[in-house]
């Protein structure tokens, strides 16, 4: 892609233009814009739990926020980055309602309770309109590939890779039985995945499953 071409002079601006751009108002434009950019992308987790992020649009959100268009597409630029911004929005918004109360626990077997009592109420609550907003989206993405599936692995090997931390301490302080840390962590997530599903089916005993099928990973060492 070739450069974009310079301008040949730049005018010097009028007294009356410097009046009115100052760096105080720049910077209110510049939080003004990046608070619009939050808020739009919190919508698009909405809509991406509950139709995958394949059922996002700039029109789409401009019609459910009152924006226009334009304006939309001046924050973002193209679907695919409205996806990603989504895509990031949630992974904020899980670590805040699951990742970092979760943190208080001790570390081993406690904070995999903790991490599982949190996602249990992140799901059941739920946090977002359609449930897990990975368990809607992995799958829509994972034979595509690109940044937005990228983005997505990411994250959940993030989660992935804490359960597994966890459960190793646990089994390194003699918490629990020797295990294969990543592979319990890979069943857990798998049990989780299944019990959003039951969840958002009109199940509410997947709660009490869960917790069944965790006592059973956590068996202490004998």
């Amino acid at each position: 892609m070739s450069e974009p071409e310079q301008p040949t002079a730049v005018a010097e601006p009028t007294s009356s233009t410097a009046d009115r751009v100052t760096p105080e108002t720049s910077d209110q434009r510049l939080l003004r814009g990046a608070r619009a950019r939050r808020e739009i992308a919190r919508h698009a987790v909405e809509v991406a739990s509950a139709e995958g992020l394949n059922g996002l649009s700039i029109g789409r959100l401009a019609g459910d926020l009152g924006l226009s268009k334009s304006g939309i597409a001046t924050l973002f630029g193209s679907k695919e980055k409205v996806q990603l911004a989504a895509v990031a929005s949630a992974g904020e918004a899980f670590v805040d309602a699951v990742v970092r109360p979760a943190s208080s626990a001790p570390h081993g077997a406690a904070r995999v309770r903790a991490l599982t009592e949190y996602w249990i109420a992140y799901a059941e609550a739920p946090l977002f309109a359609g449930g897990c907003f990975w368990g809607a989206n992995l799958a829509e993405f994972d034979s595509h590939p690109g940044p937005v599936r990228d983005a997505l692995l990411r994250q959940h090997g993030d989660w992935l890779a804490l359960l597994a931390r966890e459960l190793r301490y646990a089994a390194d302080t003699g918490e629990l039985a020797g295990s294969d840390a990543d592979l319990v962590a890979f069943q857990l997530d798998a049990v989780l995945k299944a019990a959003n599903i039951a969840l958002r089916c009109g199940d509410d005993r997947a709660g009490d499953r869960i917790r069944r099928v965790l006592d059973g990973f956590l068996t202490p060492r004998a």
